[in-house]
């Protein structure tokens, strides 16, 4: 698919899944922190759910010159809307733009007019993100006393 700067992005294959799967408990501990710690479900994932997610749709994964997979992509298209989820990159991998080429290529895969994605209104860097990649907010969903989220969509 994509190749820069010596990373790659390719659609995962089966094996891949336990290798994202680990990714993403590494990933998402920034996340969690900011709820004090709280096991938010990517933290509770297991393989069998991922695979499922794997078999549903499409899972990009992002390589290193050493082919180790540093960051992850999740969508399904579901009646034109193509719902993106689990957008992730290792910490140390972080603020070097891999979440935006990640994104983009997600959307390149697709042929659809509307993307749909959402994260916690507390991640304030993401919905930064989101919005100079052309994503607006159109709803906000509270689920407890600490956690609500914040969905952002984008129209081609």
């Amino acid at each position: 698919m994509e190749k820069k700067n010596d990373v790659r992005i390719e659609k995962a294959e089966k094996e891949d899944l336990s290798d994202i799967l680990e990714l993403q408990y590494t990933a998402y501990q920034s996340e969690a922190e900011l709820f004090g710690g709280k096991k938010i479900p990517p933290l509770t994932q297991t393989l069998e759910e991922v695979i499922e997610e794997y078999n549903d749709g499409v899972i990009l994964k992002m390589l290193n010159e050493e082919d180790k997979i540093i960051g992850s992509v999740r969508a399904k298209e579901d009646a034109g809307t193509v719902y993106v989820g689990k957008l992730m990159v290792y910490p140390e991998y972080q603020k070097r733009g891999y979440g935006t080429r990640l994104l983009l290529e997600i959307e390149k895969y697709f042929d659809a007019d509307r993307f749909e994605l959402f994260t916690s209104t507390r991640s304030e860097s993401n919905i930064r993100m989101y919005q100079k990649m052309g994503y607006y907010i159109f709803d906000t969903k509270k689920v407890d006393n600490e956690l609500e989220f914040v969905y952002l969509e984008k129209r081609k």
